[in-house]
This record gives structure tokens, C-alpha cells and sequence, in this order.
């Protein structure tokens, strides 16, 4: 396992347990972001670094008891607590690096992503590795519960030039990757970036 993989899971590990009471009011933000993404019932769709699995249940409402449900996380803790809120049964849970999935490529509709992309290594292979399992015309939903400020705020630093999240940076990251992006909100209240699956993505 990478350095990098090592410092995720230990991170997340620590706060696995108490992780959904730190954020007890964020659910209305993912069932809107999941809105957006405008799901169809009988799709398949990827919560890529689910985390406790709190995207689960919205999108399993999308999709509908014929869709199909994923939610891959590196941390194990973090889909234990996932188990524990009893969000498996919205959906299959894997323990999976989204660097390199267990999924057939083309095989999914959507990937829901909340929080991810401050954690990939390698930002632009992680999200081509997404851009494989959906296939064209599918949608990416990057997604943050509050803003890029605000989280800057909240964490008593400032947003740098470099920040990937930056719609500057992002775009152009997302086009190198095989996405092409469509909408960008970046507000107090959410972060949300959508973005289509180009046909040349591989």
C-alpha cells in the first residue's frame, strides 16, 4: 500500500466512528446534489469513496429497486460505520481503491464523488480510472456539502492558487481525464461540479 493509501486510512480510521455526528445536518445537501444528477430508475451508479455511506440511500431512491447501488471506500471503518447505519442495504459496499475498481468499464451510468478529489494521489489517472467504468454520456457529480470557502474557513486556512477545485483548474483537470464539465456551483451552502463521460475517454 501506498504512503498515500496509508495516510488516507489512518485518517479516516480516526474518525470513522464519530463521523456522521460531526455532520448531522448534511443530508439534505446530498439528496439535492444527487437530484442533480438527475438519475434514472434502473441506473447503475458509484458512490466512488462513500465513506460512512451517506450519499446511499438518496441515490438508491434515485435508482429505484431495479437500479444498481455501489459504494466503494478504501477505509474499512468507514464502510463498518456504513454497516452500522445500517446503509448497506441501500447498496453493495466495497472496500476498493477508486484508482483502480472492480468494475467493468462502461458498466455504470453515474459516479457520485463527495469529498474525493482532495484525497486522489494522482487526480488526473484517478478520475480517468472513473471515466472508465461510465460509459459515454455518463455524469461525474463532484460534490461538497459546503463551499470551498467555507471549508477553508472551517479548517482555519485560505484556498491557494493551486486548489483543484478552483473551476480553473478543474475543468481543464476533468477534460484531461476523458469528462467534459457542465455545471459549477460553488456556494457557502455546496460545492457541486457535474461533468458528461466524453466518448474518448479510456
Amino acid at each position: 500500500m501506498s504512503d498515500d493509501h496509508t495516510h488516507v486510512q489512518e485518517f479516516f480510521s480516526a474518525r470513522a466512528t464519530d463521523w456522521d455526528d460531526r455532520f448531522p445536518d448534511d443530508g439534505p445537501a446530498y439528496a439535492a446534489a444527487v437530484a442533480d444528477l438527475q438519475l434514472r430508475p434502473g441506473d447503475r451508479v458509484l458512490d466512488a469513496g462513500c465513506g460512512t455511506g451517506r450519499a446511499l440511500p438518496p441515490l438508491r431512491a434515485a435508482v429505484g429497486p431495479s437500479g444498481v447501488v455501489a459504494g466503494a471506500d478504501l477505509t474499512p471503518a468507514m464502510l463498518e460505520a456504513a454497516t452500522r447505519a445500517g446503509r448497506h442495504r441501500e447498496g453493495a459496499l466495497l472496500l476498493a481503491d477508486v484508482a483502480a475498481l472492480p468494475l467493468r468499464s462502461g458498466s455504470l451510468d453515474a459516479v457520485f464523488a463527495a469529498g474525493l478529489i482532495a484525497h486522489l494521489p494522482r487526480p488526473a489517472e484517478n478520475l480517468r480510472e472513473l471515466a472508465r467504468v461510465v460509459r459515454p454520456g455518463g455524469v461525474l457529480a463532484l460534490f461538497h456539502p459546503i463551499g470551498r470557502a467555507a471549508l477553508a474557513a472551517r479548517q482555519g486556512r485560505r484556498i491557494t492558487l493551486d486548489d483543484l477545485r478552483a473551476e480553473g483548474n478543474l475543468g481543464p483537470l476533468l477534460a484531461r481525464s476523458g469528462w467534459r464539465m457542465t455545471s459549477y456551483v460553488d456556494e457557502d451552502a455546496r460545492f457541486l461540479a457535474l461533468a458528461v463521460r466524453e466518448d474518448r475517454a479510456s
